[in-house]
């Protein structure tokens, strides 16, 4: 089993840390560091039903802590985004408590801890819409009690409390969606703004009172898709306190398929120069499994994406970057392009930790 390393957090982390058995690293202190012996988290990923006890290890013994995951399909609305939802929370409660030696649920940022210090991974469940509460925010408290811990504001499309990042007209957060913010702000559930609108993500982290994250995207600036965010968003969401993930889908940051790895560093040194070294973190938005592109594996992924499947795109994934062990190869790679030990530590893992500690306790 490979001996994980505490990790240095900032004075108020200390405290939580002392109480778990953990102790952080003396400031003298200059071991070789490496995902294993750091706090690793991944801002929004893939854990299936599907996969082995082997892979999950596999991903362990590659230094990752934490994850969040999708519950549900969040092209689905009004009753069907409910029904959905719900089914999707019931599910995965089933398979973590089917596998104890694996898993702790994340309701908390000590469940991060506990998972590190008992070799586990903690699983936070995240929505990619907020379709699931339709127009009733009593919703909010229904599914925080259920163990929703963040949920985007949008989609890709319209919905009642603001535009995604594929419609065209550009609007913002609705009437709705600011008392949307404010509720979730109230129950201390994590606003993410992952495939907003320009102007809804801008208008939504001017309408928090909390930190916000944008789990998974790059950087517009770079490569103009949709999908990004701007050096502007990416500057009011850091001055609010929070933290952006560098996703790893390769078309939103590059139409090369071959030798394109050095692209998605620049997305996360870019993200770092315009955010600040406090502000970034790794938001995979990928399947851990080492994918083959085989018939099979792409029925899948029709089946999965429906309209949003474009065979131009695939693969999506780097292929440095395909399977459980990327966050070495994450960890390695930003150290070559200059990060030093302590920013590698907040870029992995501790950006991530304090806001959850600050926006959801």
């Amino acid at each position: 089993m490979i001996n994980r390393r505490t990790f240095t957090l900032g004075a108020a982390a200390g405290t939580a840390l002392a109480g778990l058995g953990l102790f952080p690293r003396p400031a003298f202190a200059a071991k070789k560091l490496s995902p294993q012996s750091a706090l690793v988290i991944d801002a929004m990923g893939e854990i299936r039903s599907v996969y082995s006890k082997a892979l999950i290890r596999e991903i362990l013994d590659s230094g990752m802590n934490s994850i969040a995951i999708t519950l549900c399909d969040p092209k689905t609305f009004e009753q069907d985004a409910y029904q959905t939802a719900i089914q999707g929370i019931l599910e995965y409660n089933a398979y973590l408590e089917a596998h104890p030696d694996l898993f702790i649920k994340g309701e908390r940022a000590a469940d991060i801890l506990m998972a590190q210090k008992q070799d586990k991974l903690s699983v936070f469940y995240l929505a990619q819409n907020s379709t699931q509460f339709g127009r009733d925010l009593d919703n909010v408290d229904v599914f925080y009690d259920l163990g929703m811990r963040s949920s985007q504001v949008t989609y890709n499309y319209q919905n009642w409390a603001g535009a995604g990042c594929k419609e065209k007209h550009g609007s913002g957060l609705t009437v709705f969606g600011h008392q949307l913010v404010e509720k979730m702000n109230d129950v201390r559930m994590l606003i993410d703004l992952s495939h907003a609108g320009m102007q809804t993500m801008a208008d939504s982290i001017k309408a928090s009172k909390e930190p916000v994250v944008i789990s998974h995207t790059c950087c517009k600036a770079l490569n103009d898709n949709e999908r990004n965010t701007t050096d502007e968003n990416l500057k009011a969401m850091a001055q609010k306190g929070g933290v952006v993930g560098i996703c790893q889908m390769r078309p939103f940051m590059t139409d090369k398929k071959k030798d394109a790895l050095p692209v998605y560093f620049d997305h996360i040194l870019h993200a770092i120069k315009v955010a600040g070294i406090d502000h970034v973190a790794i938001g995979s938005d990928r399947d851990h499994r080492r994918v083959n592109m085989t018939p099979e594996y792409i029925a899948e992924l029709r089946a999965e994406e429906g309209a949003n499947f474009n065979d131009a795109h695939w693969p999506l994934y780097f292929e440095e970057l395909n399977g459980p062990r990327r966050m070495e190869v994450i960890w390695d790679g930003l150290h070559k392009r200059g990060l030093t030990e302590d920013q590698l530590e907040k870029v992995m893992g501790q950006n991530l930790y304090r806001l959850y500690e600050t926006v959801i306790g």
